[in-house]
């Protein structure tokens, strides 16, 4: 019986051991769904480009490692969320200060205000301060908990919830400017 996580278990054993073209493939695989989450957390072309890069080379030269005890997919979204993460420190993400903290649901999974669409939401994501941008992302599309969001980016699980509310907040907020074409 074969398992999820041993999904393209040959094209990966073909590419530890040097098949350029099995890298080729598992790279066709899987750069569309990375490309996707570099974007989402860099919110510029250029730099998901470069961090889609940086985290395809670090796999390929640590997949002698994998283990298939879980999924490839899952494995390379570690690898790539990480490198997307260093690159937002250097360049000195700061989060914005929580003051206090609000009251937070953790079964809230999406913007709940009727009538939005996915599209909206896209679009008022990039618009977002880069500290929100990345823990919505993380949250919401990415399916991380709190607890592993705090780990990665080095905050407190109450800032991560915190930071998760402000960004659904101002995604709203952002949502009823462009439909009204006023401030709120």
């Amino acid at each position: 019986m074969a398992f999820y996580y041993e999904i393209h278990r040959d094209i990966i054993e073909k590419s530890v051991a040097g098949n350029g073209k099995a890298q080729h493939q598992l790279y066709n695989l899987y750069a569309r769904a990375m490309y996707n989450l570099c974007y989402r957390m860099m919110n510029n072309r250029e730099e998901a480009e470069d961090q889609l890069q940086e985290a395809f080379l670090e796999a390929f030269s640590q997949l002698h490692k994998f283990r298939f005890e879980s999924a490839f997919g899952a494995w390379l979204k570690r690898i790539t969320v990480n490198k997307c993460i260093n690159a937002l420190r250097k360049r000195k993400a700061d989060l914005v200060p929580s003051g206090v903290l609000p009251e937070f649901a953790p079964e809230e999974t999406e913007i709940d205000s009727p009538g939005i669409s996915v599209e909206e939401v896209r679009r008022s994501l990039e618009k977002l301060p880069e500290g929100y941008r990345v823990i919505f992302s993380l949250y919401l599309l990415e399916g991380y908990d709190h607890v592993e969001i705090s780990q990665i980016m080095g905050i407190s699980e109450e800032t991560s919830k915190s930071q998760y509310s402000r960004a659904r907040q101002r995604i709203k907020e952002i949502i009823k400017i462009d439909r009204h074409g006023r401030d709120v």
